[in-house]
């Protein structure tokens, strides 16, 4: 501001209509010459200058370049290196918003009249000059209406003056041709005592026809319609106090109504207000006129009869000397109006002179000794906050969005239930059989873990494990399937007995041929003999499985049957533990009906598949009881996610102990993949 070496002209014409707002970036070299880059729009001008002045015409309008007034058109003195200089020109309307955003004024109190003005600028300097520019124009703009009577005034008193001057000097100039015809050179003491007689009544006519002159002239100038919403002729020596006080309250309603103009429509309610008392104070200032007028011109006819007295004196006298007093009558009238009018403007022009600033600068503008913005503890504070508070907003948000578990964490902060057990997910599929003997592999040391965990819940004479889910898909079944192959590997004799009646799934999963042999036959008919459905597994021989066998069209009545009681006694004499296979709890009520014969519930849950409303359920079971000694085992854990890795500490326990090779496995309920050596059913 007030530095730069270079200014950037375009007029304002141009400057209102640009498209928007005009970059320009500036080289100034040493010698004098100028490279300009200008961005207006979506247009981009180059051009470079070897002098300045130059101008640079565009599409938006054409930029002026000049060198300040102080350097010269020659080499820039005190500049050895070419100087960067950036420009921007905005249309004035966006400017003028700018100051008016960034402009504050607020009275110190409510009963003075002491105002204070700030200005929020990033030049110093920039911002006093527009404080100081500010409070002149606005006594410009209180003057120019304080002013506007004063000038209407001025305008009428030239006028008349004008014309009374011209008939001055016609009268004047036939006094003078009547003397010389005549050969006078005084009139005679007779009609000079006749006219000091009648001199005071002359000098009330002058007054009379003064004022009926600029009553009339007055009366005039209001009913021009041209001059319809401007102010009246105040100071014009009008002797009728009363119409002068109606003129000036005329007048203040008139710059009232100029003043709301400025910033408003002739629509405005308080405009259309204004005019409604503009035209009833009009019609009394007219009528205030009319009476003014008629009074004076009784005043005139009675002056007129004592004059008329006078004059027949003044008869007697020869008739050249009375055309002479006719005549000099006329020149004193107008030579006593020409005079009360010079007098008039002189006292008008010391009006206008005297007019007073309505605003008054008490302390010079001045800025503040440190920046007001932006603020460095604001600024470290919001910091801190949008630091801290956005990722945890973040988290929050992201947490808001998860409808499902993801791993430990979730489960814990949803149950208060035990874990045994965090199954990882694998990739590669070997059917849904992920441990086998004498395999030391990831899953065999996982279900390793979760048969520890079982046991010690277990009491000595406690063998039956139910095993179930809230909904198919969560991977029960393998579950069940591989902890039963694991707690075969202790040389321990296993049943897994498929009581998802409604969805037999064992079969597939031990290819089993016969699917028509099960628990539901037994039952059905508890008198045949149980051990006749038990089958033989290949994956171990201390592992057998008893499947559900054929569909009934009751499965529930079937397992609320004491049959099933009397299954499982006979399951507990010939085996060391017995893995209950069971329909998920979410869906039917049959594995409730199961609970009655468990020692141990397992419930499974899979980490990106059960959602997180879902543990409302088995809370409710755990809290009613339904589900014997419930916990949990989740299912399909990502190791490949960092989180599942560094808390479990599988990826380093796979890396130390040469857990390389993956095992897939699937879940579906009731689907069939197929891969591998063998059928999958998932679950």
């Amino acid at each position: 501001y007030k530095t730069s070496p270079v200014i950037v002209n375009l007029t304002t014409q141009e400057a209102d209509k640009l498209p928007g707002i005009a970059l320009i970036d500036m080289k100034l070299a040493p010698e004098g010459g100028l490279d300009v880059n200008l961005k207006v729009g979506l247009s981009e001008y180059a051009k470079h200058f070897d002098r300045l002045p130059a101008v640079l015409p565009t599409d938006a309008g054409t930029f002026g370049f000049t060198l300040k007034d102080s350097l010269s058109n020659g080499k820039i003195e005190g500049q050895d290196v070419v100087r960067n200089i950036s420009a921007v020109v905005s249309q004035p309307f966006v400017v003028a918003k700018g100051y008016q955003w960034s402009l504050n004024i607020e009275p110190t109190s409510k009963t003075t009249s002491v105002a204070v003005i700030s200005l929020m600028n990033t030049n110093m300097q920039r911002g006093q000059d527009f404080i100081n520019k500010l409070i002149e124009m606005y006594n410009r703009n209180t003057n120019n209406d304080k002013n506007e009577v004063a000038e209407k005034t001025r305008e009428f008193i030239n006028e008349r003056i004008k014309i009374i001057d011209e008939e001055l000097g016609s009268t004047e100039d036939k006094l003078e041709v009547f003397k010389r015809n005549a050969g006078l050179t005084d009139i005679s003491s007779d009609a000079q005592l006749a006219v000091s007689g009648n001199a005071e009544y002359e000098r009330k006519r002058v007054e009379n026809g003064t004022q009926i002159n600029l009553v009339r002239d007055l009366a005039k100038y209001i009913n021009n319609p041209s001059n319809e919403y401007e102010v009246l002729p105040g100071n014009i020596g009008l002797s009728d106090d009363g119409l002068t006080t109606q003129i000036d309250r005329y007048n203040e309603l008139i710059i009232e109504r100029k003043r709301l103009l400025r910033t408003s429509t002739e629509s405005n309610p308080m405009i259309v207000n204004l005019d409604t008392s503009i035209r009833a104070m009009k019609a009394n200032v007219q009528a205030a006129i009319n009476g003014t007028l008629q009074g004076l011109f009784i005043v005139k006819a009675d002056l007129d009869r004592e004059s008329s007295r006078f004059s027949r004196r003044i008869s007697d006298a020869p008739g050249q000397e009375r055309q002479y007093v006719s005549i000099a009558r006329q020149q004193e009238i107008k030579a006593g109006l020409y005079l009360m009018l010079l007098q008039k403007r002189e006292e008008n022009a010391i009006t206008l002179a005297a007019t007073a600033n309505n605003a008054k600068i008490i302390d010079e503008p001045a800025a503040e000794g440190a920046p007001v913005s932006p603020k460095p503890r604001i600024i470290y504070l919001i910091a801190l906050v949008v630091g801290v508070g956005l990722p945890v907003s973040i988290i929050f948000l992201i947490g808001l969005t998860k409808f499902k578990i993801e791993g430990r964490g979730d489960v814990e902060k949803l149950t208060s239930l035990p874990i045994v057990g965090d199954v990882p997910l694998t990739e590669e599929a070997n059917g849904s059989i992920a441990v086998f003997e004498n395999q030391n592999t990831l899953m065999s040391e996982t279900f390793r873990n979760l048969r520890t965990n079982l046991q010690f819940m277990l009491e000595n004479d406690q063998k039956v494990i139910l095993v179930t889910s809230t909904v198919s898909g969560e991977g029960k079944s393998f579950i069940s399937s591989n902890l039963a192959i694991s707690l075969s590997l202790l040389g321990k004799k296993v049943v897994i007995v498929g009581l998802d009646i409604r969805k037999p799934g064992l079969n597939k999963i031990f290819n089993i041929p016969r699917k028509e042999q099960g628990i539901t036959q037994y039952l059905s008919n508890p008198d045949k003999n149980l051990m006749d459905f038990v089958q033989p597994s290949d994956v171990s021989k201390n592992l057998f499985i008893l499947p559900g066998g054929t569909v009934p069209p009751n499965p529930t009545e079937l397992l609320a049957r004491d049959s099933l009681d009397k299954a499982i006694e006979v399951l507990k004499k010939n085996f060391d533990y017995i893995i209950l296979d069971t329909a998920p709890v979410g869906m039917v009520t049959d594995t409730l009906l199961v609970g009655r014969v468990a020692d141990l519930s397992v419930y499974v849950c899979r980490a990106d598949y059960t959602r997180k409303a879902e543990f409302t359920l088995i809370n409710e079971l755990a809290d009613s009881n339904k589900l014997p000694n419930l916990c949990t085992v989740i299912n399909g854990l990502d190791l490949q996610k960092k989180k599942y890795g560094y808390y479990y500490g599988y990826g380093k326990y796979g890396k130390y102990y040469g857990y390389g090779k993956r095992y897939g496995y699937g879940y579906g309920y009731g689907e069939t993949h197929h891969g591998g050596k063998g059928e999958r059913t998932e679950e």
